[in-house]
């Protein structure tokens, strides 16, 4: 399998999962890899796509998988109130508004819920810059490593916000999140609702 920089956070991601989750939620399912790892610590699962060809792909990688249904899906089209778990991998910056679809996560969740977000953010500062060159390295190590193979991907969006803006947009909408800048030019994002 090649590389992937979400696939190295699913780990760090799925440490927040809470331990009486019964329902969760992966938004931006793309093939479904975080979904199937996340079955193993919630009852159910619904994971969501925009692309009818990125679910389909994921149906036939998780065949034998009980507890998760796949789903074309936008984000107006999930519940509210109804998760333990909400988790939003490399998909906010796709979206036409970072509050908005901020919002719409948090309030997806019950009280106690977590969401956990990994996005992309736009490097401004020089401390932005040196942890990208950093991760320069590895990147190429890793990618020198695995084995390309074609595949359906899924879309890609360019990531305008900085860490900055979206630390801005978070406080106002999640009070309380924690943002954490790491490798690969990814942030991750942890709320849990009151």
């Amino acid at each position: 399998m090649p590389f992937n920089h979400n696939d190295f956070y699913h780990r760090t991601l799925l440490r927040h999962v809470p331990s009486h989750c019964a329902d969760a939620l992966d938004v931006g399912c793309g093939g479904g890899s975080f979904a199937r790892r996340l079955a193993r610590h919630a009852g159910w699962v619904d994971a969501v796509d925009t692309s009818a060809e990125m679910i389909d792909l994921a149906r036939t990688r998780s065949m034998g998988a009980g507890n998760i249904e796949f789903r074309v899906c936008d984000l107006m089209g999930i519940d509210a109130a109804r998760y333990d778990f909400v988790s939003c991998i490399a998909t906010v910056h796709h979206l036409p508004s970072f509050p908005d679809a901020l919002e719409r996560l948090r309030d997806s969740l019950r009280p106690g819920g977590v969401l956990a977000v990994l996005g992309l953010y736009r490097e401004q500062t020089v401390s932005d810059w040196a942890i990208s060159l950093s991760a320069a390295p590895v990147n190429l190590l890793f990618n020198a490593v695995t084995r390309k193979q074609a595949e359906v991907t899924p879309p890609v969006a360019d990531h305008s916000m900085t860490l900055a803006d979206i630390r801005t947009d978070a406080d106002r909408v999640l009070p309380g999140h924690r943002v954490r800048r790491h490798l690969f030019w990814r942030y991750s994002m942890i709320y849990r609702k009151p």
